[in-house]
């Protein structure tokens, strides 16, 4: 098992048991009591569990993301998809939003080598953006979330309600025909609201796990939505939901 998955699954064992032993996370993964140490002290240094004799407790929050540099190592090919199919729509001379987080980091790569006006709500996506010659950057301002580095407040908030842009990029923490499109941070969803209203049309991009997860703000209904991006690993009776319920899905 990489050391990415060896997290991710260490993480999952922490939300359902809160603490966990070493020998039991060797037993679960198949490495060596050694390997899931050293994975237990990186996580430790990450704020996401503290060390105890013999294992770990969580540090998380219950519907608390993970850090976001633990996020940016899952799925990763996915998101590659997913970011190329949002290019592919994407035409030179668009004006776009580009929400935070790890899959919208993946379309700002994307989007650097084309010739578009791009407003992203991270820091990440806005370093990904500011060398590429042909793209118009534009920065909302408001304060900037420590881990995520996505941009909140009043500032953010106002200066998107000037803006009509052509396409707005939403990322999820959650998504569901019964609860809609949902976020883990209460100060992002004022944010992604005020980015919806300023475009013609919304694109959420998501990974099927998204799908059996639900954040704690309430961002809109998923019949608001344009157009949902996803991979096959998305819940086929949800997919259909979505469906039925008048929102193009495309799977990638």
């Amino acid at each position: 098992m990489e050391g990415s998955d060896r997290a991710l699954a260490i993480i999952e064992r922490l939300r359902s048991a809160e603490k966990v032993s070493v020998a039991e996370l060797a037993e679960q993964t198949g490495c060596s009591e050694m390997t899931i140490r050293r994975d237990l002290d990186q996580l430790a240094d990450q704020g996401v569990l503290r060390r105890v004799r013999g294992g770990a407790v969580s540090l998380l929050l219950r519907g608390e993301a993970p850090p976001f540099a633990m996020r940016e190592r899952e799925a990763v090919e996915i998101k590659q998809r997913i970011a190329a199919a949002v290019g592919a729509l994407i035409s030179d001379g668009e004006s776009v939003i580009l929400d935070s987080g790890t899959t919208a980091l993946w379309i700002a790569r994307v989007l650097a080598a084309r010739r578009v006006t791009a407003i992203p709500l991270d820091l990440h996506s806005a370093n990904a953006l500011s060398a590429a010659p042909e793209v118009k950057l534009l920065l909302p301002g408001g304060q900037a979330l420590p881990g995520t580095l996505s941009f909140t407040g009043y500032l953010a908030e106002t200066s998107l309600r000037t803006l009509r842009v052509d396409t707005t990029v939403l990322a999820v923490c959650g998504l569901s025909t019964r609860h809609g499109l949902t976020a883990h941070e209460l100060a992002e969803v004022p944010v992604k609201q005020a980015a919806m209203a300023a475009a013609t049309r919304t694109i959420v991009v998501c990974d099927g796990s998204k799908f059996t997860r639900t954040g704690l703000g309430h961002v809109c209904p998923a019949t608001d939505l344009d157009l949902v991006i996803t991979d096959d690993t998305a819940p086929a009776e949800e997919i259909d939901r979505m469906r039925a319920a008048g929102v193009a899905v495309r799977l990638v």
